[in-house]
């Protein structure tokens, strides 16, 4: 199958990336929420019992989703219509926070075909690893219930350098970590912030299309090197 058919999808202003250009990869590096995990349900389950406890009804997933990727920002701007500058944003986010680690990974998996993607990947030699904004406390238990923490090279969180992206510094750490240059090194998400990371550590930036990405963001205008609609369409690219 052709390049441009493996990546052809909504957002067709994407290139594709060439078979030449990935076979120079020696590292993929992921983002978790929306990219790695579709850890959408289980945030979702936590916005919506606080929501409950001030006397709101349910939201929707989908009416959710689109927000995961911003964390509790997202979290509280979409369920209470409040910023980080509203004064019961701290009381909230800390709110959400405990119930969300009291449940942290119940219905949250892995995104159908990341397995195979990593299989793939170990099988070839190619390094791989997550680099998250999400919090240590929350992150690595995730890791731990989905049986990726022992296998990844790198697990790096929002909390494990001094700064999360969009600054390349959790990027850098992971490749480190991972002992493979950034210009050896893909890094995939489903945020903006995630290509902007990825430009500032000097990686090639990939869109996951599949991931939490609002019908009204354009992600073509992200300046990425190229997009994928599905994780399994990195394998034939850079596993050959």
């Amino acid at each position: 199958m052709a390049a441009a058919q493996l990546f052809g999808s909504q957002h067709r202003n994407l290139p594709p990336v060439s078979i030449l250009a990935a076979n120079a990869v020696k590292a993929v590096l992921f983002d978790l929420d929306g990219t790695f995990a579709d850890t959408a349900p289980d945030m979702a389950r936590a916005l919506n019992v606080i929501r409950h406890r001030h006397g709101l009804t349910a939201l929707p997933l989908s009416a959710v989703r689109p927000h995961v990727s911003h964390g509790a920002r997202g979290m509280l701007e979409v369920g209470f219509g409040i910023n980080p500058q509203h004064a019961t944003f701290a009381a909230l986010r800390d709110a959400f926070y405990d119930e969300y680690q009291e449940n942290i990974c119940i219905e949250s998996t892995l995104f159908a075909g990341i397995d195979s993607l990593v299989s793939a990947l170990e099988q070839h030699a190619i390094a791989w690893g997550i680099v998250t904004n999400k919090a240590a406390r929350f992150a690595l238990p995730i890791a731990e219930a989905l049986g990726f923490a022992q296998r990844a090279g790198c697990i790096v969180c929002g909390d494990t350098t001094p700064h999360t992206k969009p600054h390349p510094a959790p990027l850098l750490h992971a490749a480190d970590l991972i002992g493979i240059a950034p210009a050896d090194t893909l890094y995939v998400g489903d945020d903006a912030r995630d290509i902007q990371a990825a430009h500032a550590a000097g990686m090639r930036g990939v869109v996951a299309e599949y991931g939490y990405i609002g019908a009204d963001i354009d992600p073509s205008l992200w300046g990425a090197a190229f997009s994928i609609n599905a994780p399994l369409a990195l394998k034939p690219l850079v596993c050959g």
